[in-house]
């Protein structure tokens, strides 16, 4: 995802904009291997790491950020923190941002000029952990979320416009949370042939929309917020179903990062203005990149 949690896909023009003028460091696009534990360190608990996923997984701008290919991925996302955490031998980190479940199997293009493999080719027989991050950017969720209703609050500041408007082009949320669940589940069916041995978690996105009460950093129309919470359900819903239906286990972030979300005192997801230096608008600080890497070690009951 770009720009929302599971949502916002960057305009190319824009995309390409922001690699060619922000300073590109370190890691590889396909992958990258880490530190081998000294003699002190504990024996590996995991070979080989592979990271999947879109922009909640990638991190966007939290330092420091690698821009090449234009998958926006920071070196202190998740999967960078899981792996330091379970020393594991190998992190091989291939979400990037934009990322939907189809990129999985198919090239990605982030932006003109940009070609992104499979995700999937990352995996191995020797591939013994895998979280997978994915499947808000296929309807477009959290996207419409964002982009729509933002522009429509001025139309009523204290009503419902994007509620309104998305009922009447046939919104249905119940349709789009199976469609996300089919294809996740797909996803993971998907890895499992691919890296049979290996331990899968689906990952949850983190909690956007507070359970109360309205904020600048959120800038929808106060009848809007119902709306905003209704689809983070619906796809926190769809995720947990799917690994449900494929026997894997579910890193539930949106029950997680409950008083954490974009309008707290203590947010684990960046507001409206993108900080280059911290985070893109819309997406995980680094405090909730810690908050999801806790929730993974502790699922894998470390």
């Amino acid at each position: 995802m770009v720009a929302t949690p599971g949502g916002l896909r960057w305009a190319a023009p824009a995309l390409a904009a922001m690699v060619a003028t922000v300073l590109l460091a370190g890691c590889s696009p396909s992958g990258r291997a880490l530190t081998a534990p000294s003699r002190a360190d504990p024996t590996p608990s995991y070979g080989r790491y592979v990271a999947l996923g879109d922009s909640y997984t990638a991190g966007p701008f939290i330092p420091t950020t690698d821009l090449a290919g234009g998958c926006l991925r920071s070196d202190h996302d998740y999967p960078s923190l899981v792996a330091a955490g379970l020393h594991a031998g190998r992190l091989v980190d291939v979400s990037c941002s934009g990322a939907r479940t189809r990129d999985l199997t198919h090239a990605q293009q982030p932006f003109p000029g940009a070609r992104v493999p499979p995700q999937l080719r990352a995996l191995t027989p020797a591939t013994d952990l895998v979280t997978i991050g994915i499947g808000g950017n296929d309807l477009d969720l959290f996207g419409t979320v964002v982009r729509t209703c933002t522009r429509l609050r001025s139309q009523d500041p204290t009503g419902a416009p994007c509620t309104r408007a998305l009922t009447g082009t046939g919104l249905d949320l119940h349709r789009a949370g199976t469609t996300i669940a089919d294809r996740v589940a797909g996803a993971v069916r998907a890895v499992r042939s691919r890296a049979p041995r290996a331990r899968v978690l689906v990952v949850g996105y983190l909690r956007l929309v507070p359970d109360h009460g309205t904020c600048r950093r959120l800038p929808l129309a106060a009848g809007d917020y119902a709306l905003g919470r209704r689809v983070s359900a619906t796809l926190d819903h769809a995720l947990a179903s799917a690994s449900r239906r494929t026997g894997v286990g579910y890193v539930d972030m949106d029950a997680a990062s409950r008083g954490h979300d974009v309008c707290s005192a203590d947010p684990w997801v960046n507001g409206a203005v993108t900080d280059r230096q911290r985070a893109l608008a819309y997406h995980p600080l680094l405090a909730g990149m810690r908050a999801v890497a806790r929730e993974v070690v502790r699922t894998l009951g470390r």
